[in-house]
Parts: C-alpha cells; structure tokens; sequence
C-alpha cells in the first residue's frame, strides 16, 4: 500500500514521505491505521471516529441480509455515513451524481452510492444537452 502511494503510475511519485511501521503507515508524519477484514462490520470504524466510510471494494453493493455483510455493515462496525463508489444492486438512500442530482443529498442519508463512472462521465454531459 504504502509503494502504491509512493509510486502512483497516474500521478506520478509522491514528493512526501511514507513509512510502514507494523499496522501503521506514516505519510508526512501522520500515522494512518492500516486494516484488512472480509466482514466490513468487524472494522475498527467506532473506535477509530469514522464519520464516512468509502466502500470501493465492488464487492458489497447490497445491505447486509441472510448472514452476509453489505455496505450497510460500516454503520455496524461505527462510521456514521456510508458511501458506496459503484452502483447499489439494492436500494440505497440515494444515488448522487455529481451536478445532476447532488442537490438531493442531505445529512438523514446514511448509504449513499456514487452511480457508476459511466454514469458519472455521461451524465454530466446529457444534462447539458
């Protein structure tokens, strides 16, 4: 994780420093804890204050139901708000796209899915037409 930051093939080396120490990775002298779970509800999101969780898996696109974890399972494991960066196989409180219906979003939506990157590259442009 910390050579991905480091050596980013888009955006090209980054000029700060990144560290590793243990579960730890240090950017520019911040420590920023590093977690891995299969079960989102397990993260340390409570005890860590995370107020928006960004679920960029693509794996949990449903609320949890049967036993199996979703999206909605970060509220479980504490953070407040939940965003989803693929489009919800449910229902999620709202799908955003940006400059087309943003303006929908307020603070009682919890799970909230950002469309698809098509979605996001031709909305934008159809609203214009």
């Amino acid at each position: 994780l910390a050579n991905l930051l480091k050596y980013d093939s888009t955006q090209g080396r980054f000029p700060g420093t990144v560290e590793v120490d243990g579960n730890t990775m240090i950017v520019n002298g911040r420590p920023i804890r590093i977690c891995a779970e299969r079960d989102p509800s397990n993260l340390p999101w409570g005890e860590l204050g995370v107020e928006v969780a960004l679920e960029s898996t693509g794996f949990f696109t449903n609320r949890a139901s049967d036993g199996r974890p979703g999206y909605d399972s970060h509220l479980a494991a504490g953070a407040r708000k939940v965003v989803i960066s693929a489009p919800a196989k449910d229902s999620p409180d709202l799908t955003v796209v940006l400059g087309v219906n943003d303006h929908q979003l307020t603070s009682d939506h919890l799970c909230v899915s950002n469309a698809s990157c098509t979605t996001n590259c031709l909305a934008p442009m159809a609203k214009v037409l």
